[in-house]
C-alpha cells in the first residue's frame, strides 16, 4: 500500500501562486487567506522557500494551511483522517506534475518514497 509522505528538496507545495488555487478562498479563514497572500513573492513561490536547497525556512513554525496533519485536513477539506493518506497522495501528485511535469525527477521520487 502507499503512503504519503513528504520529500525532501521537492517544494511543489510551495508555489503558492493564488492564480493556480482559486479555491484557497474556500478553505481558507479571513486571517489565514491574508497570511498566505502574504507569502506569495516571485513567481507565486513562498517567499519562506530558500529556492536553491527547495527547503523551507520556517518549517517548524509553518502555518496550519502548509501541514498534512488528519485534524488539518479534516477542518479545512472535510477530509475525514482514514482518508487523508490517498488523498494527500493524490493532492501531491497533481500539484508535483503541476509545477515540475508529469516525468519530472521530483514526481519519480515522489513516487518511489510513496510506494507508487
Amino acid at each position: 500500500m502507499a503512503t504519503w509522505q513528504c520529500i525532501k528538496q521537492c517544494g511543489a507545495c510551495c508555489h503558492l501562486d493564488p492564480e493556480e488555487r482559486p479555491d484557497i478562498y474556500e478553505y481558507l479563514l479571513p486571517d489565514e487567506l491574508e497570511l498566505y497572500l502574504s507569502m506569495v513573492g516571485e513567481g507565486g513561490w513562498c517567499v519562506n522557500l530558500d529556492r536553491e536547497t527547495r527547503e523551507c525556512k520556517i518549517y517548524a513554525h509553518r502555518p496550519r494551511f502548509c501541514r498534512v496533519e488528519p485534524e488539518v485536513f479534516e477542518d479545512m477539506y472535510g477530509i475525514p483522517p482514514e482518508e487523508l493518506n490517498d488523498f494527500a497522495i493524490e493532492c501531491c501528485r497533481q500539484q508535483i506534475e503541476a509545477v515540475y511535469g508529469w516525468r519530472s525527477l521530483e514526481l519519480l521520487r515522489f513516487d518511489k518514497a510513496v510506494g507508487i
